[in-house]
């Protein structure tokens, strides 16, 4: 009899944990390497968020909290979502966790059963097949393509939902590819979603504030209210306040779902950190301004990589409307040989050769459900970027 359970079995651990793990083993053996896998703002967290913290623990909110979320916090989050998304939650319909995962996790756990189908786009963040998985419910695939900027079509969404269906997640701007949908694609989708009553809809608003070009961002509950009654709409703290070690994320739903939700996490984690609760109710309620000067920095560093690695051999980059990723094609280095004598079969051989010849981590495309191609994270300094990005046109001019 095996110890490890045969759910534990159906999953992997985190691929872009992974990378950015061995990243950080071949730097501390001295290696020169650039890291271009984590997912999270280079950007410290603001000064007034951190005082917020720092008063909380002087104050002396170190006890356990409310399951699911102190109420100031509630009401924060109650308010950004009226103010920024035009949603009406009220402090029952908020959950807040530890992380976005762990809300997403919760969700997904509380509504699935054995035979539910989710119905997962790709590319994808890479914990969303997984989670359904340990859910006991199947993950069902819908491949975008990059000539449609990475962006599902209704006709594929109508045709990959089945009696089974239960749920649809949606990550707009999306991890890994930065795609982000307009209104009028948001609305296609869920002129389909209406019509079936019985699927409900996870939209992932992680990267609401990373948007460029003067991109308006929406969410689909804003645009369609017929499906609000069976939409959790998820967001958190870590990627607009650089807050990635504070653990915040939160949800907003119909209360029969935050309250499952919530029974769910008094029996594993019980509450988020007091103190990171606190600091978030000033991220919510706190000066914004800093956030246009964070997306200038991006999309200046957008413009230097897409430019770049487009200038590579054998890369093709498509420009992203949001999030602080790329996801280049390398289909043009299929096949060929690298200047160490490796040959190169598919995106996982080409990150790796890329890693243990020019010393830069990125994550291969099959960790996202879709080939050839390779996920870059820019939120890095211009330096690292450019000399990183170099180094991945000097590979590609070396393969033969």
């Amino acid at each position: 009899m095996g110890l490890v359970a045969r759910t534990l079995e159906r999953v992997k651990p985190s691929p872009t944990m992974a990378i950015t793990a061995k990243a950080r083993e071949l730097k501390a053996a001295g290696f020169d390497v650039i890291g271009l896998g984590a997912g999270e703002p280079d950007f410290d967290t603001p000064d007034n968020i951190k005082h917020a913290a720092v008063k909380a623990i002087e104050r002396g909110e170190t006890k356990y909290t409310a399951v699911d979320g102190i109420p100031e916090l509630k009401r924060a989050i109650a308010d950004k979502f009226k103010r920024e998304n035009g949603l009406a939650y009220k402090p029952s319909e908020i959950t807040v966790g530890s992380g976005g995962k762990q809300v997403l996790y919760n969700a997904l756990l509380a509504t699935l059963d054995p035979g539910d189908e989710v119905i997962v786009p790709s590319p994808y963040w890479v914990s969303y097949p997984d989670i359904v998985l340990l859910a006991g419910a199947e993950p069902v695939i819908v491949e975008t393509k990059l000539e449609d900027g990475f962006k599902l079509k209704p006709e594929a969404l109508a045709k990959a939902i089945t009696p089974r269906t239960k749920w649809f997640v949606f990550n707009s701007p999306s991890n890994p590819t930065g795609a982000a949908y307009t209104r009028d694609e948001i609305k296609a989708l869920t002129d389909v979603l209406v019509k079936h009553e019985r699927v409900w809809v996870l939209s992932d608003d992680i990267y609401e504030h990373l948007v460029y070009d003067g991109f308006n961002f929406t969410t689909p509950a804003a645009i369609e209210p017929k499906l609000k009654d069976r939409t959790l709409t998820l967001n958190g703290v870590s990627k607009a306040y650089s807050m990635t070690g504070w653990r915040i994320g939160y949800g907003g739903g119909p209360e029969p779902l935050i309250k499952a939700i919530a029974t769910l996490q008094s029996q594993s984690t019980s509450n988020p950190c007091s103190i990171s609760q606190w600091a978030a109710v000033e991220a919510l309620e706190g000066p914004q301004d800093f956030l246009k000067d964070w997306v200038k920095s991006f999309q200046e560093r957008r413009d230097l990589v897409v430019s770049m690695l487009n200038q590579a051999k054998g890369i093709d980059c498509h420009k992203p409307e949001g999030a602080f990723y790329v996801y280049p094609s390398c289909a043009g280095t299929i096949g060929k040989t690298t200047r160490e004598g490796k040959k190169i079969a598919n995106d996982e051989d080409f990150a790796t050769a890329l890693l243990e010849e020019e010393g830069v981590a990125v994550v291969h495309g099959a960790a996202f459900g879709l080939s050839p191609f390779f996920r870059i994270s820019y939120a890095t300094g211009i330096e690292a970027l450019e000399e990183a990005c170099g180094r991945i046109q000097r590979f590609c001019a070396n393969l033969s």
